[in-house]
């Protein structure tokens, strides 16, 4: 029988894994701890057999969703987390130890930058590094170097990170690839497909793609040789090598740490992962209208979108996502025009953090989500007091642009 391809992927997996009454869906498991008429059975699971104790460590609705994710990836494995930073976190914070040195790209989002300030006073040395250039990276390898960790697509100037030729890079000097796959989502990208041994989603973004859901999930794409890991517990090598190092970050990193996924919201984003592609194809297609309608306007100082032909990375974008170039535009209005004024003038889009939401959103990033880095590190990463953060939902392209262009028309005094 032929492979299916991703939409009828997702949207069967549930029912093929023997529901219970005949349901499409997993059902929503809320209980905290699971019970067993043999206690032997009871400890098999404490070591290792699969089933359920407790359920920080994992519901069977959980589980289902990671099969999903597990699906779209292509593979080997997932866990999933309350969030994304959650599950960043377990990343780190169970793979690395003192004394290591982790690459990572200097266009982080800010969270994450937060985060790995963090990890320098756990004694992580960490060098950052232009991801655009694979150069940068192979310049920055030391002997105590054991990861790298990239962005497919920068939150908010949207530079691409040379995902393929990092991939191989790492391949080469064994070392531990993070991808964070959350501004492609599996379906403009997969992680195995540029060599990454780790692939980071935040779930609440276009997998769930309604903003009702927070989550973040690590799979395993099987291509690393956790036997060669330095890092890995012993009480984790057992079974195949591949699964070595998801097990450590489930057990250190969700086990142990407590960032777990809750039922309802594990459902919410199961069944917004099956519309995945549909929204993923409108939102793209309104990214690029509306970001060639607003690199025309002259009240727009310059766009950033990998679609743009302008753009540094276009031809790397087109390459690595197939003529889609995801959703995130970053504009800088000129001067003269005040961006909340312009913001306020907006009716369409919606004033609010988030990304991959089927509705606009938009903010003024200097002075939110980047505010604390504070002006010379904003400088450094170009970003202005007049950029803006758009992430393109799923609207009539129309009304978008139309939204857009009365805002602008409203704040040049026309």
């Amino acid at each position: 029988m032929k492979e299916k391809q991703l939409t009828t992927t997702v949207l069967h997996a549930d029912r093929r894994d023997c529901i219970e009454h005949g349901a499409i869906h997993k059902p929503i498991h809320v209980s905290t701890e699971y019970a067993y008429d043999d206690a032997r059975e009871l400890a098999a699971v404490f070591q290792g057999k699969p089933g359920y104790t407790y359920a920080r460590q994992g519901t069977p609705t959980t589980a289902a969703l990671e099969n999903k994710i597990t699906l779209l990836e292509q593979g080997k494995g997932t866990v999933t987390f309350a969030t994304g930073m959650a599950a960043l976190s377990a990343i780190f914070l169970t793979l690395l130890r003192k004394g290591d040195h982790l690459i990572s790209s200097s266009y982080i989002f800010g969270n994450t930058n937060s985060l790995l300030g963090t990890l320098t006073h756990f004694g992580i040395d960490i060098t950052f590094v232009d991801p655009s250039d694979a150069a940068s990276v192979s310049s920055a390898i030391r002997p105590e170097t054991r990861m790298v960790f990239v962005e497919t697509i920068a939150n908010p100037g949207t530079q691409i990170a040379d995902l393929e030729k990092i991939g191989l890079l790492c391949r080469d000097h064994n070392l531990v690839y993070v991808v964070d796959n959350t501004l492609t989502s599996p379906y403009l990208l997969k992680g195995r497909d540029v060599h990454a041994a780790l692939v980071m989603n935040s779930l609440s973004k276009y997998i769930c793609g309604h903003g009702n859901a927070l989550g973040g999930s690590i799979t395993n794409t099987g291509l690393y040789d956790w036997s060669t890991y330095a890092n890995i517990y012993d009480d984790y090598k057992k079974g195949s090598p591949d699964s070595w190092g998801l097990t450590q970050i489930k057990k250190k990193g969700l086990r142990d740490m407590g960032g777990t996924l809750s039922a309802e919201a594990a459902h919410k984003i199961a069944v917004g992962a099956e519309t995945l592609a549909l929204r993923m194809n409108q939102a793209c297609s309104n990214a690029f209208a509306l970001a060639r309608f607003l690199q025309s306007h002259p009240g727009i100082a310059s766009v950033r979108y990998p679609g743009l032909a302008d753009h540094p990375q276009h031809e790397l974008a087109t390459r690595l996502f197939g003529g889609r170039y995801g959703a995130l535009l970053g504009v800088e209005l000129i001067d003269g025009i005040d961006c909340f004024d312009f913001l306020n003038a907006l009716d369409v889009v919606i004033l609010a953090t988030h990304l991959g939401d089927s509705r606009t959103l938009s903010l003024p990033v200097a002075h939110t989500i980047y505010y604390e880095m504070g002006a010379q590190r904003r400088a450094q990463m170009g970003i202005g007091d007049n950029l803006l953060r758009i992430s393109v939902g799923i609207e009539d392209e129309v009304d978008l642009i139309n939204d857009f262009a009365q805002a602008l028309d409203r704040c040049m005094g026309k």
